[in-house]
């Protein structure tokens, strides 16, 4: 386009030039109104996942034991322990522990696994995992459980044995 000849216009007159800037604008605006939708839409999602989360269910008076502990699984390398307690309510995340070692009175290694409560259940059946167990030996272990922040339970289990095959 030579110098002297007249520049192209828009149908309102404006120069290209103006236009161009007006298309910035409107891509300007429109990764900006992506990005606002993209973070509203993560919003009402993280907010359906924390609606979802467990109610507490109230505390019971007194947690026990009501079958267990016993050995659901055992492996050469593993061994599944598992017991049954009434519903201890309170948080809706609870941990079952297991406390074993090689020594009964030396209890010295601890597995735990996480479960979520159903507060419409009278009961709660708590499964741990033990790792890395050496083959032909006897290990001595005692159950425990407690809410998410630590709080036990306290319903301590007897210690009990087995030996891996």
């Amino acid at each position: 386009m030579r110098a002297d000849e007249p520049k192209p216009v828009i149908d309102d007159g404006r120069p290209l030039e103006a236009r161009s800037v007006l298309w910035r604008r409107v891509f300007t605006w429109g990764a900006n109104m992506n990005r606002m939708l993209l973070t509203l839409a993560i919003s009402v999602l993280w907010g359906s996942l924390i609606a979802q989360e467990s109610p507490t269910t109230p505390k019971a008076v007194g947690v026990r034991i009501i079958e267990g502990p016993k050995i659901e699984l055992a492996r050469g390398h593993l061994t599944i322990i598992s017991w049954t307690t009434n519903n201890p309510g309170g948080s809706p995340v609870h941990y079952g522990i297991v406390h074993y070692g090689t020594d009964p009175n030396g209890l010295g290694e601890t597995a735990k696994s996480p479960i979520r409560l159903n507060p419409d259940h009278s009961s709660t059946v708590f499964r741990v995992r033990l790792d890395n167990l050496k083959s032909r030996t006897t290990y001595y272990y005692a159950v425990d459980s407690a809410e998410a922040d630590g709080t036990s339970d306290q319903i301590v289990s007897q210690i009990k044995q087995f030996t891996t095959p």
